[in-house]
């Protein structure tokens, strides 16, 4: 029993009319005539009732008849679904981000994504960058929203957006009435600080700016995520140095303030594996290539 065969049977079911079976298929009658009696043969069975006026399912042409429906269409199905995986159009992308890409960037590449990917399920998991990048090596995770780490060869990173530091400052403190400061104004204000290990980007990036303005201040705390840095700020540790997109945050009792002689600015990137092939993860990093190329402000 072949999907032609059974095709040729279901048209011929709808029509009941040999000629006009034929006609639909695009063969000679006596063609079709063939057809069914192989699959007349392979069932064991008699499926249509012949006479020289008409053509009537028989009972068991009757029973094979929504059967053989399901069966076209879950092979349509099946091959609509095979052609959208490959497309990219469908299937599962495991997708790894940073917590500060929830106030902007991970919101904007989803809705990109799913506009021209609807199909696609997304599985979500908040990690830091380390973690991602052992995940892409791993391949345990597609695709990462984070930040450009060095060393890590196997993972391209693509740059989507670029943010400028600020100072976050607790409210209540004199030096938050400023709009603007310098790293030198901050000789001896306690600060915290990220974590080498773990920020290694942000710490890199920081030192080197302090480095240059020829000032230590005192770091009383480090912490990985950012909203947890500027939550110390706003319960009076100290001030500290955050990426823009921390001003977005919400978080009460912290001021952010401009600086002129502040670190490099820091990229958020996707993160692929190097020689990636999943039309989904290209799919999703031309997401991230519209949102740059838009200039979304940074988030």
């Amino acid at each position: 029993m072949d999907v032609v065969r059974l095709r040729s049977f279901v048209v011929l079911a709808e029509d009941l009319h040999f000629g006009r079976a034929a006609a639909r298929l695009g063969i000679a009658q006596p063609h079709l005539s063939r057809r069914i009696r192989e699959l007349e043969e392979d069932v064991g069975a008699v499926l249509f009732a012949r006479s020289q006026r008409r053509v009537a399912l028989s009972p068991a042409g009757l029973t094979l008849l929504p059967r053989a429906r399901r069966i076209l269409d879950d092979l349509r199905r099946a091959a609509d679904e095979a052609r959208a995986a490959a497309d990219g159009k469908s299937g599962r992308l495991r997708i790894g981000f940073i917590h500060s890409s929830t106030y902007g960037t991970l919101p904007e590449l989803l809705r990109l994504f799913a506009h021209d990917h609807p199909q696609v399920v997304l599985d979500l998991s908040e990690m830091t960058m380390v973690e991602q990048a052992a995940a892409l090596v791993a391949g345990d995770i597609d695709v990462g929203i984070l930040r450009p780490m060095a060393g890590v060869e196997s993972v391209v990173f693509e740059t989507i957006r670029r943010e400028h530091f600020l100072l976050a400052v607790p409210q209540d403190m004199p030096l938050a009435r400023c709009e603007a400061v310098s790293l030198r104004d901050l000789a001896t204000t306690p600060m915290i600080g990220f974590p080498r290990l773990t920020s290694p980007l942000f710490h890199a990036r920081i030192t080197g700016a302090l480095d240059r303005a020829g000032v230590t201040p005192p770091i009383v705390q480090e912490a990985t995520q950012i909203h947890t840095v500027v939550g110390l700020v706003s319960a009076g540790l100290g001030v500290a140095l955050v990426p823009e997109v921390a001003a977005r945050l919400g978080v009460r009792g912290v001021r952010f303030l401009r600086v002129g002689d502040g670190p490099e600015a820091v990229e958020v990137c996707i993160g692929t594996r190097r020689g990636e092939t999943s039309p989904a993860v290209h799919g999703f990093s031309r997401a991230g290539a519209r949102l740059r190329d838009a200039a979304v402000p940074p988030g």
